[in-house]
C-alpha cells in the first residue's frame, strides 16, 4: 500500500471538497506551532546516565569499599588491595546492564510513519510527522498509519486495523464524528480527519511514556543480594569500630600504637576484616552467571534484554499468553467446504476463484486462492467490495442474453438473516445457519456463499436482495503455532498456571485454548470485568481463558495476579501488549512483535518460536540453583568474618588474617571453585526462599569456622605456641580456614560428579603447592607453623569439619532437594 500511495502524485498538492475544505492558513499553522501545539513528541527518556552510575557506584557500600581500597595504597599495602577489582567489577556491570536497557526503552517509538498527509491553504501536502498541529485536517488513505489523534469529518469506507492499539483483530470502521488514534493503521477507504491532540496528550505518546518507565526486573536472587549489602551496609561501620579498638588494644593500648607507629598495621588489620564481611566475589558471580546464560541463549535465538531475566522465568508460575503471534501465527488459513442439502449451484468453484483474486479482496476471501483458482471465465459485470460494516461483497456475471445472478460472500447471520420486506430464509437458509453455528462454536471462522437468481447487486446499490439461496458454508482457522500444544503441556507439567488473554470474541479464544490442549469451556468477557480490585482478582483465580481484553485491562489483569501473590510472565507482540509486558515479573516478546512491544519486553524469541520458552526456563533454573549453592560459600565467609572481628575486637585480639591471605583463601576455597560450580548443569527445580535456605546454612556454618579458628588463637596465646611473633600463628590460621572451607565447598558441591570431584582435587593440590611455593609465601606472608601449632590448627580444622558435616545433616533433613 505505501507503494501504492507513493506513485499516486495526483494525491498531493490537489484541490479537496467537503468539510473543512481548505484546511488550515498557514498563519494557523505558525499561530499553533508558536503555542507549542504541534506533533513533537518529548524527548524524554527513561533514566539519565548520571542516574545510571550513580545509583550503581555512589552508594555507603561502595564508599566504605573505595575508602578501604584508597587506604591500603597509600599505606603501600597494594598487594593487599585486590579485592578492588571485584568491587570495580560489580560497578560497571550494573552500570552497563542498566545502560542498555536504558537504550532500548528510549528507542521505544509507536508511530513509525515519518509523514503525514494533510489539508493546508486548500491543498494535500505531505509534511514530517513533528510538524502536524492541533486542527490540522489528515488526509487519510489505505496503507496510512494515524499520526496524531484525530476525528473523522467524512468517511468513504474509512477501516482502520487498530489491533496494535487494542488487539482486536478486526478493522473497525470509522464514520463521521467517531475518533482514529494514533499510531493506528488505515487499511480501508479514505477520509479526512481533524486533528484533536498531539504531541505529549495522544494516545501512542502515552503509551510510549508510561512503557518508557524505567523498572528492572523482578529477580529473586539481586534482591536478595541486595537485601544482605543493605544489612552489611550498616553492620561494617560498627564492627570496623570493635576492630580497630582491639587492634589498638592488643598492640599496648592506642597511645602506645600510634607513638610507635604500629597504628598502621592495625588499620590494616580493620580493613582486612572489614573487607571480609562484604561478599564481593558473589555479586560478580551473579552477573556472570547471568551473563553466560544470556550468551547461551542467545546461541538459541532467544535475546536477553537484562540480565536477571535468565532467572524469572524459572521463578515464573503463572504464565499469560496473548493468543495472536503467540498461540497462532497471526493469519487465518481455509479450513474447507460444507456442502448443504440439495444441489449446489452450478458455477460456484468459479465464484469463490473470482473472490479470491478479487484485486480487493479482504484477507479472508484471499486464503480462497490456493484451493479456488480463477478461470477467467465469465467476465464480471459488477461487483461490491467487502466492508466490515456490511460483512459480505458481491459479484455479478455476464450471462449473455439471459441476466445472470448474483454471487454474495459474507457472514451467515447477515447475508441469510430475513431483511425487511424480504421473505422467510426457508428451511435451507436456517439449515445453514444451524451449520455455521455449531462450526463457529468450535473455533472455526464461518462464511456462506449464496447465490440471488436474475439479480444484479451494484456497489451504487449495495443491499441484499430479498432472497438469497445458500449454496456451501465455508470455514477458516487461525494457523495454531505448530509448537504451541507442546511447550503449554510442558509448563502444565511444570506446575505452572495459564491465562490466554486476547482482544478477540471470547468463543473463539477459548476454542483456540482447547485445540491447544487446555481444558476450557467458555471465555470470560472482559468487557464484564469487576474494577473493585478484590474482585478483580477473584475472577482472574477462577477463569482461563479472557477475550475482549482492552490494554489498559491486560495490566490491571496482570497486577492483580502479582496481588495474589504470583511471578507473572506475559506474551504479546502488538503495541496493544506493551503496558501489560511492562507490569509482568517478565515479558516475553516475538521478533514479529511491534518495535516498541520488542523495546518492553525482557526476552525475544528471535525466532518466533514459542518452544524456546522451556529451554529458558532450563538456563533459568541452572543459574537459580548455582548460584543458591555458591552462595551459601561466599555468605559463610560473610558470617565468619562478622563473628571472628567482633569476637577478636572484643577479646582485643589482633585479626588473625592480612588481607592478601584472605585473598589468598578466597580464591581457593571458594571464587574459583565457585566460578566452575555456577556453570556447570543444574536441572533443579526452582524452589520460593532462596535467601532463607542460604543462611540457614551459612550462618552456622560461619559461626563453626569462627568458632574454630577462636581456639586456636585462644590456645596460641595460652601457650605460647607461636612464640610471640604474628606470621606463625597467622599461618596456621590461613591452614585452618583452608581446610574447613574446602570441607564446606564439598559439602556444597554434594551430590559429586566427576567434573566436581575434580574441581574439589585440584583446589586441594593448589592448597599444598601454594603453602610449599617460595614465591607464594614470600607474597601472602605464610610460613610452615612450628609443630605444636600445626597439630593445633589440623584439629581445629578436624572439628570444624566434622562441625559441617553435621550441620550438612540437619539442613538437608529440613530442606530436602
Amino acid at each position: 500500500m505505501a507503494e501504492r500511495r507513493r506513485h499516486r502524485p495526483d494525491l498531493l498538492h490537489r484541490r479537496v471538497s467537503g468539510p473543512a475544505a481548505a484546511g488550515l492558513s498557514g498563519g494557523d499553522v505558525a499561530s499553533r506551532v508558536s503555542q507549542g501545539l504541534a506533533n513533537r513528541v518529548p524527548d524524554t527518556t527513561s533514566r539519565s546516565l548520571w542516574q545510571i552510575v550513580r545509583a550503581n557506584v555512589l552508594t555507603l557500600f561502595n564508599a566504605i569499599v573505595g575508602t578501604s581500597f584508597v587506604l591500603l595504597l597509600l599505606l603501600g599495602s597494594w598487594q593487599d588491595a585486590l579485592f578492588g577489582l571485584a568491587a570495580a567489577g560489580n560497578a560497571v556491570i550494573g552500570v552497563v546492564q542498566e545502560y542498555r536497557a536504558k537504550r532500548s526503552l528510549d528507542r521505544l517509538a509507536v508511530l513509525e510513519a515519518p509523514l503525514a498527509r494533510v489539508l493546508r491553504d486548500g491543498t494535500v501536502q505531505e509534511i514530517p510527522t513533528a510538524e502536524v498541529v492541533l486542527d490540522d485536517v489528515l488526509v487519510l488513505r489505505a496503507g496510512d498509519q494515524v499520526t496524531a489523534d484525530a476525528s473523522v469529518l467524512e468517511s468513504g469506507g474509512l477501516e482502520a486495523d487498530e489491533s496494535l492499539l487494542t488487539g482486536e483483530s478486526d478493522p473497525v470502521d470509522k464514520e463521521a464524528g467517531t475518533e482514529v488514534l494514533s499510531g493506528s493503521i488505515i487499511v480501508a477507504g479514505r477520509s479526512t480527519a481533524r486533528v484533536i491532540r498531539v504531541g505529549a496528550d495522544s494516545f501512542s505518546s502515552r503509551l510510549a511514556a508510561d512503557a518508557k518507565r524505567f523498572s528492572l526486573v523482578n529477580s529473586e536472587i539481586r534482591n536478595s543480594l541486595d537485601r544482605i549489602l543493605r544489612w552489611l551496609t550498616w553492620a561494617l561501620l560498627p564492627v570496623a569500630l570493635i576492630v580497630a579498638n582491639g587492634e589498638m588494644q592488643s598492640r599496648g593500648g592506642w597511645e602506645q600504637a600510634i607513638d610507635s607507629g604500629a597504628w598502621t598495621s592495625a588499620l590494616v588489620g580493620v580493613i582486612a576484616s572489614v573487607i571480609a564481611m562484604v561478599p564481593l566475589g558473589l555479586v560478580l558471580l551473579s552477573s556472570v552467571a547471568f551473563a553466560v546464560g544470556g550468551v547461551r541463549l542467545a546461541a538459541n535465538k532467544v535475546l536477553i534484554q537484562e540480565l536477571a531475566a535468565v532467572e524469572g522465568l524459572a521463578r515464573v508460575d503463572v504464565l499469560c499468553l496473548d493468543k495472536t503471534g503467540t498461540l497462532t501465527e497471526g493469519r487465518i488459513i481455509f479450513d474447507g467446504v460444507h456442502e448443504l442439502a440439495g444441489p449446489a449451484e452450478p458455477g460456484w468453484e468459479h465464484a469463490l476463484g473470482w473472490f479470491a483474486a478479487d484485486p480487493e479482496a479482504n484477507a479472508t476471501s484471499r486464503c480462497l486462492e490456493a484451493a479456488f483458482e480463477h478461470d477467467g471465465g465469465s467476465p464480471a459485470v459488477s461487483s461490491v467490495p467487502f466492508s466490515s460494516a456490511r460483512k459480505w461483497s458481491s459479484v455479478t456475471f455476464d450471462g449473455g442474453r439471459k441476466p445472470s445472478g448474483s454471487w454474495i460472500l459474507g457472514a451467515p447471520e447477515i447475508v441469510l438473516t430475513r431483511i425487511p420486506g424480504g421473505a422467510d430464509p426457508g428451511p435451507t437458509a436456517c439449515a445453514a445457519l444451524d451449520k455455521a453455528g455449531r462450526l463457529a462454536e468450535s473455533g472455526l471462522r464461518t462464511v456462506v456463499l449464496a447465490y440471488a437468481d436474475d439479480t444484479t447487486i451494484t456497489a451504487d446499490d449495495a443491499t441484499l436482495p430479498p432472497v438469497v439461496k445458500p449454496v456451501v458454508v465455508l470455514t477458516f482457522r487461525e494457523q495454531i503455532r505448530p509448537d504451541a500444544r507442546q511447550t503449554l503441556d510442558y509448563f502444565r507439567d511444570e506446575g505452572v498456571e495459564l491465562k490466554i488473554i486476547s482482544g478477540d470474541d471470547p468463543r473463539t479464544v477459548a476454542a483456540i485454548a482447547r485445540t491447544v490442549g487446555l481444558d476450557v469451556r467458555d471465555g470470560y468477557d472482559a468487557r464484564k470485568l469487576p474494577a473493585e480490585p478484590r474482585l478483580l482478582e477473584e475472577v482472574m483465580g477462577d477463569n482461563t481463558v479472557f477475550g475482549r481484553v482492552s490494554p489498559g485491562q491486560k495490566k490491571d489483569m496482570v497486577a492483580a495476579l502479582q496481588r495474589r501473590g504470583h511471578t507473572v510472565a506475559m506474551t504479546g507482540d502488538g503495541v496493544n501488549d506493551v503496558l501489560a509486558l511492562k507490569e509482568a515479573d517478565l515479558g516475553i516478546a516475538m521478533n514479529s512483535a511491534a518495535p516498541a512491544t520488542k523495546a518492553v519486553a525482557r526476552l525475544v524469541l528471535l525466532d518466533g518460536r514459542f518452544d524456546r520458552l522451556p529451554g529458558v526456563v532450563a538456563e533459568g533454573r541452572r543459574v537459580i540453583a548455582n548460584i543458591e549453592r555458591v552462595s551459601k560459600l561466599f555468605l559463610s565467609k560473610t558470617a565468619y568474618s562478622i563473628a571472628l572481628a567482633v569476637s577478636f575486637g572484643l577479646l582485643n585480639l589482633q585479626f588473625p588474617f592480612l588481607p592478601r591471605q584472605l585473598s589468598f583463601t578466597d580464591g581457593l576455597t571458594i571464587g574459583i571453585p565457585s566460578f566452575f560450580l555456577a556453570l556447570m548443569a543444574n536441572t533443579r527445580r526452582y524452589r520460593p526462599g532462596f535467601l532463607r535456605r542460604s543462611l540457614s546454612f551459612s550462618v552456622p556454618a560461619g559461626l563453626i569456622v569462627a568458632a574454630s579458628l577462636l581456639g586456636l588463637n585462644l590456645y596460641s596465646r595460652s601457650s605460647g605456641a607461636a612464640g610471640g611473633a604474628p606470621e606463625p600463628l597467622q599461618s596456621a590460621s590461613v591452614l585452618t580456614l583452608s581446610v574447613i572451607g574446602l570441607w564446606i565447598l564439598a559439602v556444597v558441591s554434594r551430590p559429586l560428579d566427576k567434573k566436581k570431584l575434580a574441581v574439589l582435587l585440584a583446589m586441594c593440590t593448589s592448597l599444598l603447592i601454594l603453602l610449599n611455593l617460595p614465591l607464594a609465601q614470600d607474597f601472602f606472608h605464610l610460613a610452615m607453623p612450628p609443630a605444636d601449632l600445626l597439630w593445633a590448627a589440623g584439629a581445629a580444622a578436624l572439628g570444624g569439619g566434622l562441625a559441617v558435616e553435621l550441620l550438612a545433616w540437619i539442613h538437608g533433613r529440613k530442606f530436602p532437594r
